[in-house]
């Protein structure tokens, strides 16, 4: 595991996000747990705690690296390449569902 994240650059929350809810699990009426942003396209998924885990499907179907938590509040990133949780310091809001 890296001790600091290689993708750092890329983040930016200039990305929309694709919706409100787990892309996949809206179309085929699926439910999730915990929701999270791709910071490269801005597609939403489920967690993998949730029963499709539709984020990390997300990631090894594009090898878009970093994801950030859609929740409220919830301001952490997940860099799958790296194996790494981190947080940012003195970020404004992060993009959240409602």
């Amino acid at each position: 595991m890296a001790d600091t994240c290689t993708h750092l650059s890329d983040i930016t929350n200039s990305v929309a996000p694709s919706g409100n809810g787990c892309v996949e699990c809206l179309q085929m009426g699926g439910r999730w747990v915990h929701l999270r942003r791709c910071i490269e396209c801005g597609h939403v998924g489920c967690c993998d705690n949730s029963p499709n885990r539709h984020a990390t499907a997300h990631f090894h179907g594009t090898t878009h690296p970093l994801i950030q938590s859609f929740e409220p509040g919830e301001d952490w990133y997940w860099c799958y390449a790296d194996d790494l949780f981190f947080e940012i310091g003195g970020e404004g809001p992060s993009p959240s569902h409602p």
